[in-house]
């Protein structure tokens, strides 16, 4: 059994592309990653990337929705199922 890379040591990925912690860039415990917006395209900074505020607060005001309860009929099976003969054996 091969004991794990460090940080430091290339890794291999599936794609047989070699991946080491230099690839990435150094970001603090807890600091705010700069990105462009993946939907206004708008320089933002937050922990995750994704949507910028704005763009959340607008997302939630167009697509949400009201909670509702849905009737369902209650399941009835089909003809052709018979019960279990075990299960009806007296």
């Amino acid at each position: 059994m091969s004991k794990p890379s460090t940080p430091t040591e290339p890794h291999t990925t599936t794609a047989g592309a070699s991946v080491s912690a230099d690839d990435f860039p150094e970001v603090a415990e807890g600091a705010d990653l700069e990105f462009d917006c993946p939907s206004c395209a708008q320089t933002t900074a937050a922990r995750f990337y994704g949507p910028c505020l704005d763009c959340v607060e607008r997302m939630r005001s167009q697509l949400s929705g009201d909670a509702r309860d849905v009737d369902v009929a209650d399941y009835e099976p089909k003809m052709n199922v018979t019960p279990n003969a075990v299960a009806t054996k007296d």
